[in-house]
């Protein structure tokens, strides 16, 4: 099935679309790496925000990620949203950007549910040959107990894998940059409904 489109893709047709990428390999070979150190030849970006302090904030973050909230963007949706964060469980992800949506595959790599004296709650992902990009991001919820205080991060390793997504990569990076920002927003704003939005920290290596 193509990965552009003129209109946002039908119900059946994301359905068709995630049934033909669950059964295909991970486009890429450091599958798990985000847990690690991310490999040569990619470009690494980490996103991170304070999303607030204590066990409440903590599980409120948790319940948004469960449900997908850190790509509810309007310009950016999971597709389906009720998909459980589970491994081996595959979700598209579509993108709207040049006036086309973007339609791309991901499947769940690995999840990280840890206690300590940092709590930590979250999923990591890679692409499957239906994504216009080749790599892999986690997405996590920290619980830093010795300060209190909790935090979202996102750290992704990625690079094209699709000609467009070639010639228009000046274009991709800023959108991945801004996916980033909005993600972080998003996340913030399902914890923290009237409070003003923090710095959003991003890097890139």
């Amino acid at each position: 099935m193509r990965t552009l489109w003129l209109q946002k893709p039908s119900t059946d047709m994301l359905s068709q679309f995630v049934a033909e990428q669950s059964v295909l390999d991970f486009s890429y070979s450091a599958v798990g790496a985000t847990a690690e150190t991310p490999p040569d030849g990619f470009i690494v970006d980490r996103t991170r925000i304070d999303l607030g302090a204590g066990e409440s904030v903590f599980e409120t973050a948790k319940a948004a990620l469960q449900r997908w909230q850190q790509f509810r963007l309007g310009w950016v949706e999971a597709w389906s949203p009720e998909t459980p964060l589970e491994v081996g469980q595959t979700v598209a992800i579509m993108g709207w950007a040049v006036g086309l949506w973007w339609l791309n595959s991901c499947r769940i790599v690995y999840t990280v549910e840890e206690s300590g004296d940092t709590n930590r709650f979250g999923f990591a992902y890679g692409t499957l040959p239906g994504h216009v990009e080749s790599g892999e991001e986690r997405f996590l919820i920290e619980w830093d107990r010795t300060t209190n205080q909790v935090a979202y991060d996102i750290l992704a390793f990625s690079k094209p894998n699709h000609i467009l997504t070639r010639l228009g990569y000046p274009l991709v990076r800023r959108s991945q940059k801004r996916f980033g920002r909005d993600s972080a927003a998003s996340m913030f704003k399902a914890v923290n409904a009237d409070s003003t939005l923090p710095v959003v920290l991003q890097s890139t290596s």
